[in-house]
């Protein structure tokens, strides 16, 4: 004869609450990251009008990539945003436009034309990364020097956890 353990109520009440716990606590998670979100398009709009009044964005991030990664094609541009070429080229006319991209040509192909930011446009992100840092600092400034590393090794592994997202 074979005997079975009932949990009985109070153990799966207590199940049940640590259930609910982890699923309270995953749905908090989601709400905070979708807080984190917005406010980092915000930011980012923010950022991308530091840099010009009409600066889109967009537009600013392809800026940086390209003070990052640059000199780059247009098709290289296209692939690493997920855009046809068309909408890239008119984001970089914008930075042309600007004095904040500049095109020349490719030495290893003279019909390609490689796509660069400016020194002026380096020197407006490197403002903008300094007043980011700042801000940054002063915002997380009661934080001890644990909680930062705690948090930033938490966030480290929740990125890579999600990586596949």
């Amino acid at each position: 004869m074979s005997t079975t353990t009932d949990p009985g109520p109070a153990t799966q009440a207590g199940a049940d609450a640590g259930t609910s716990d982890r699923y309270d606590d995953l749905r908090s998670i989601e709400a905070e990251v979708g807080t984190l979100i917005r406010r980092v398009k915000r930011v980012m709009g923010e950022r991308a009008r530091e840099i010009h009044p009409d600066l889109h964005p967009i537009t600013y991030f392809i800026l940086t990539h390209l003070a990052v990664h640059g000199p780059l094609r247009g098709a290289d541009l296209s692939d690493a945003f997920g855009m046809d070429k068309g909408g890239v080229s008119r984001q970089v006319q914008t930075l042309v436009d600007l004095g904040l991209v500049e095109r020349q040509p490719d030495a290893e192909d003279r019909r390609a034309i490689l796509l660069d930011a400016t020194d002026e446009g380096r020197q407006r992100l490197r403002t903008v990364s300094r007043n980011r840092s700042d801000r940054f600092d002063q915002r997380l400034a009661h934080w001890s020097d644990a909680e930062l590393a705690t948090f930033a090794r938490q966030l480290a592994s929740y990125n890579r956890a999600l990586s596949d997202d």
